[in-house]
């Protein structure tokens, strides 16, 4: 059940934890989603809650951001039926004098204290700092190339610490270029079965607040998702929960599958079975031939991937239960 409460007639005066098998585990939420051109005043925030289910919860909120002067712009709920679970993310505009940044990471901890709540996250998207991502791909490049030229763009609302790869690009490439110009360092880690230089990996992410693999075609063992301790975003060249593993996109086509797809989901132990952020489709038909099945998938990967990685900047992927994800 999905309630939606209107702020024009409701509220218009007006990280995360671990708590489950997976979580989202930055404290800090950055990027970039509003338009803070909305007033020369006034900013915009986002809030996002997850606490049991309990009458008043919305309430307190909206007062909270109204006593200080903000005033909400939008506001989505979802509480899933027979379950006592409330999940919530609104976006309000405020005064940063009237209320500054500070005090009001403390006025909504005071609300997830009295709710009991598992997740309470603010982010202010001109005043908090980007997020910092390093990106693992292997030997092909669309991902990659799209994720570098929308961040060239300022439409990727991420820093990019460095790239790394198990194979190694010529230094007079694009994309080589491309990152040397601008100051992105590119590592060339050569790994085999018996050894994925996950040691060398995690000194390079360290200080990143999550990862993206863009076609990285390596698995990372349970290990390293422990060692470093973060979120990690994968996108996988199917449509999951089917055709898993290696070559999805052979595996769709010798099935005859009318629908091609790719999936961008969170990266567990288990292979291509993380909580899913995104998913996209576009049919396909008799005509088609493995090259173009290829070439439908590419595209489709780059636009998933690109969706999810914003969707989780702009604070709108929480998660649900064990495997699921509730994506506002």
């Amino acid at each position: 059940m999905i309630r939606r409460v209107s702020a024009t007639s409701c509220l218009s005066a007006t990280a995360f934890r671990s708590f489950t098998k997976w979580s989202f585990k930055s404290s800090q939420f950055h990027g970039e989603s509003l338009d803070s051109s909305v007033s020369p005043i006034l900013i915009p925030g986002i809030h996002v809650f997850h606490c049991p289910d309990e009458v008043g919860i919305v309430a307190k909120l909206s007062d909270c951001i109204a006593a200080k002067g903000g005033n909400i712009l939008g506001y989505d709920v979802f509480v899933p039926e027979n379950k006592n679970v409330f999940y919530s993310r609104s976006e309000f505009i405020f005064d940063p004098v009237k209320w500054p940044r500070s005090q009001m990471d403390e006025d909504f901890q005071t609300i997830a204290q009295k709710f009991s709540a598992l997740s309470s996250v603010v982010r202010v998207p001109s005043l908090d700092p980007k997020y910092k991502i390093a990106l693992l791909l292997s030997k092909q490049d669309h991902c990659l190339v799209e994720m570098l030229h929308r961040w060239q763009d300022g439409k990727l609302p991420v820093d990019i610490t460095c790239v790394i790869s198990n194979h190694e690009r010529a230094p007079n490439t694009h994309i080589m270029r491309f990152l040397q110009r601008h100051g992105i360092s590119y590592h060339y880690l050569p790994t085999t079965d018996q050894n994925k230089i996950e040691e060398e990996i995690l000194e390079l992410v360290k200080d990143s607040d999550f990862l993206v693999l863009a076609r990285y075609m390596q698995l990372l063992s349970a290990n390293f998702l422990k060692d470093y301790g973060k979120d990690v975003i994968n996108i996988h060249h199917g449509l999951l929960p089917s055709f898993k593993g290696r070559n999805p996109v052979k595996q769709a086509f010798d099935a005859g599958v009318k629908l091609i797809g790719a999936t961008s989901h969170f990266v567990t132990e288990e292979l291509d079975s993380g909580p899913i952020i995104e998913q996209m489709v576009e049919r396909v038909s008799h005509r088609d031939n493995l090259r173009s099945f290829v070439q439908k998938s590419e595209d489709l990967e780059k636009k998933c991937l690109m969706k999810a990685i914003k969707s989780y900047c702009e604070l709108r992927v929480l998660p649900y239960g064990i495997q699921k994800t509730v994506v506002f």
